[in-house]
């Protein structure tokens, strides 16, 4: 009798362990704001950001991240993973798994447009391009999908993402001007038949762009929440909230709180979920609680780390309209800041999938979607614009690889990753410049991908293991990594380097035409009647034709 009953609890937690692992794991994508690969320490750059922007080896201005830090160690990181130059395209990449020669956004100011009547055109979206969205791939896998932060998807339509929630700080059309919360707003008005910028909050005139807080006392909209009986609302939206609602409101705080729920929620009910966290951190932006100093990266609500765990000081910040104290409650400002913060809401994130049980069955991706604001963010100058930091954490999963990885990886990896691991076959005749990194991770293969490759405008940045061409049509000796990460030779002259380099510079170029589409993109594969800003597109043409004449 007791080898029947041992026999029979052996059988049960067998059947237990394999049905855990059968249920299809949770995807948990954190895609940080303007963030370099050298701002944090796994990257082991010399050189980072310091709080008013540019570069800096002060050591008080490097980023403390002991929880990124440590599950980049007991996970994977890469060595160089590339996304685009600035935050339209990239997020385009990302959530299309396609490069600018099909999703058409090349760059924040040179995105395709379409007509949609005689003499007006609109932005060309992503679900018009791209049917099929990071969003829809995992609702066809059977999972519940999120998307909390900023959008940036240049239109009204964020039900066509493939998200059925969402919870959106500022960023989008949508969410502008009528915010009854917060008068957090810096905003264009005309007086006196002059233009002027005005933060809202105080009155007076400032020297910014005009934008909406995504920080401090933010402005939050909420799609399809369940605590809402609209398709689109303003948050606060309860009693309880609209009394807690104030100055020390901090938005990324906000942000977390919706997506710690949306997992417990779905955890309830035994259903997979997708949650695509957009943050603001790392962002600059109008220092609302400091309107006249000009600061870069407003300071964070202050976190300490000891003895493994984060400890939150709540914000205590007196005051209104533009004249506010922080009381020793808010951290100073900079990217170092951000990083702080972004480490402490990740570890908040692990304690959650300890609480749910969830750790042994969910996927966490941390990755960036361009270079830093006054560094390398719009730059096309080697890889400033474009080298991100990219952490893939799995403590359930079997990875054959450990820790840093020198690899080559595309942020247009992420779209077929996610396919795979949801179970959704990706149709031969819908084309996908990504490549899952999957197989990289749980098998014995060596080696990810040949080449990576990124945009800005009209020029084209593309590297090998070996060999790099910027967007100014210069080339580099990539072989080995400088201490700053950007510092590489010049490739003045070909006959002095070795022939694996020319060899793969000769594939480089190969491959360079099939996507430099930016001065045709008219006659693309957009409606009927698609066009780019004419102007723009003109302008580029011009250059590149005395370019050709001069040489």
């Amino acid at each position: 009798m007791f080898k029947y009953i041992q026999f029979i609890l052996i059988f049960a937690v067998t059947f237990s362990v394999l049905a855990q692992k059968s249920k299809k794991p949770n995807i948990i994508l954190i895609y940080a704001d303007d963030i370099s690969a050298r701002e944090m320490p796994i990257y082991k750059s010399d050189t980072w950001s310091p709080p008013k922007g540019g570069n800096t080896q002060d050591m008080k201005y490097r980023a403390q991240t002991p929880v990124l830090d440590n599950i980049a160690n007991e996970g994977v990181f890469v060595k160089t993973a590339w996304a685009a130059v600035v935050c339209s395209p990239s997020r385009a990449m990302m959530m299309t798994g396609r490069y600018a020669h099909i999703h058409k956004w090349w760059a924040n100011s040179d995105i395709g447009r379409y007509s949609i009547g005689k003499k007006k055109t609109a932005t060309y979206p992503l679900f018009k391009s791209s049917p099929k969205l990071i969003g829809h791939i995992a609702q066809e896998g059977g999972y519940k999908t999120f998307w909390v932060g900023k959008t940036q998807m240049r239109n009204d339509d964020l039900e066509e993402y493939g998200f059925e929630e969402g919870v959106f700080t500022a960023g989008n059309v949508r969410l502008a001007g009528d915010n009854p919360y917060t008068t957090f707003q810096v905003e264009q008005i005309k007086k006196d038949g002059k233009k002027l910028v005005v933060n809202n909050d105080s009155g007076e005139e400032v020297v910014t762009y005009p934008q909406s807080s995504w920080y401090w006392k933010p402005q939050v909209m909420l799609m399809n929440h369940p605590t809402s009986n609209k398709k689109f609302e303003w948050w606060p939206n309860t009693k309880k909230s609209k009394k807690e609602f104030s100055v020390n409101t901090y938005g990324p705080d906000v942000e977390l709180d919706f997506a710690l729920d949306f997992m417990e929620r779905k955890v309830k009910k035994d259903e997979p979920f997708f949650l695509y966290h957009t943050s603001h951190l790392g962002h600059d932006g109008f220092d609302f609680l400091h309107p006249t100093e000009g600061n870069k990266w407003p300071g964070t609500p202050i976190v300490t780390y000891k003895n493994g765990k984060y400890k939150r000081t709540k914000p205590n910040v007196t005051g209104s309209k533009g004249n506010y104290k922080t009381n020793g409650t808010v951290t100073e400002p900079g990217m170092h800041s951000h990083l702080k913060y972004l480490d402490y809401q990740v570890s908040l994130y692990l304690k959650k999938m300890k609480e749910l049980k969830i750790e042994d069955n969910t996927i966490l991706i941390f990755c960036a979607d361009n270079g830093t604001s006054g560094y390398g963010k719009n730059s096309n100058e080697i890889q400033k614009g474009v080298h991100v930091p990219f952490i893939v954490y799995a403590p359930g999963f079997n990875f054959t690889k450990k820790g840093e990885q020198d690899i080559l990886l595309n942020i247009s990896d992420v779209y077929p990753t996610i396919a795979e691991i949801v179970g959704v076959e990706i149709p031969d005749n819908y084309e996908i410049n990504g490549e899952s990194f999957w197989p990289y991770l749980t098998t014995d293969k060596k080696e990810h991908r040949k080449w990576i490759y990124a945009y800005k405008s009209g020029t084209q940045i593309i590297r090998s293991k070996n060999v790099l061409k910027d967007g100014r049509d210069k080339w580099f000796d990539v072989s080995k990594t400088p201490s700053d990460l950007i510092s590489y030779p010049v490739i003045k002259d070909w006959n002095t380097v070795p022939k694996n380099l020319k060899a793969e510079k000769s594939k480089l170029k190969k491959v360079l035409p099939k996507f430099d589409l930016f001065a045709t993109a008219p006659h693309g594969p957009l409606e009927p009647g698609a066009v780019l800003p004419i102007k723009k597109n003109k302008s580029w043409l011009k250059n590149k034709n005395k370019k050709k004449n001069k040489h």
